[in-house]
């Protein structure tokens, strides 16, 4: 059994949390303010709290993540910190804040290099997490990082939660991840598709 925390309840956070629960694992769920809703099985704490978890999930803005990882200084090491933010630029909403040719998970891991920082989950939306399907299919989770360890790791717990795990390749692979997430934020922002659909993998 692992334990999972996950600072963010939005929907990313809680539909994360739920698979979580459901494959048997344990959740910590972390917040600014307390929960006005609970998320049943999870255990409920605020920012600044000690972290449980071996996997860490980063179910926050862009924005907000350098202030949370500089609240957890020197406390992310050795964890598998999961990135899932989409850097997008919301004033526009026609470009991402990060470097070209680089990423958010990239950013994230030279800020906390003690950490085995992952990309994953910016490619589904919450309503898919949730049903566990994009049309047809299962829904598949892509993640990319360099330790070999940490992927298994995470795989495990989303294989476990009933959702499909697949290997994207090395942290570089956030890269296009990323401008894959960019593009179905955009289509779905304009009505070219659902919130409740997206991308899905069929082998």
């Amino acid at each position: 059994m692992s334990t999972v925390t996950i600072i963010g309840a939005g929907n990313m956070g809680a539909a994360i949390a739920w698979r979580v629960i459901a494959g048997g694992n344990d959740a910590q769920v972390l917040t600014r303010e307390p929960v006005k809703v609970a998320i049943p099985g999870a255990k409920h704490g605020t920012v600044g709290d000690p972290i449980t978890g071996d996997v860490v999930v980063l179910a926050l803005p862009y924005g907000a993540v350098p202030e949370v990882l500089g609240q957890y200084e020197g406390q992310l090491d050795g964890k598998v910190l999961v990135d899932l933010t989409n850097p997008l630029d919301f004033a526009t909403f026609d470009s991402l804040v990060v470097p070209v040719g680089s990423s958010a998970a990239e950013v994230i891991a030279q800020a906390v290099p003690g950490a085995s920082v992952l990309k994953a989950f910016n490619t589904t939306f919450a309503a898919t997490l949730t049903t566990g399907e994009v049309g047809s299919e299962r829904t598949a989770v892509l993640i990319a990082g360099d330790d070999a360890d940490a992927k298994a790791a995470l795989a495990a717990v989303v294989e476990a939660g009933g959702l499909r795990a697949v290997d994207a390749g090395s942290l570089k692979r956030a890269h296009e991840l990323e401008a894959l997430g960019f593009l179905q934020l955009t289509l779905a922002a304009a009505e070219k598709t659902s919130w409740t659909g997206g991308f899905g993998l069929t082998a």
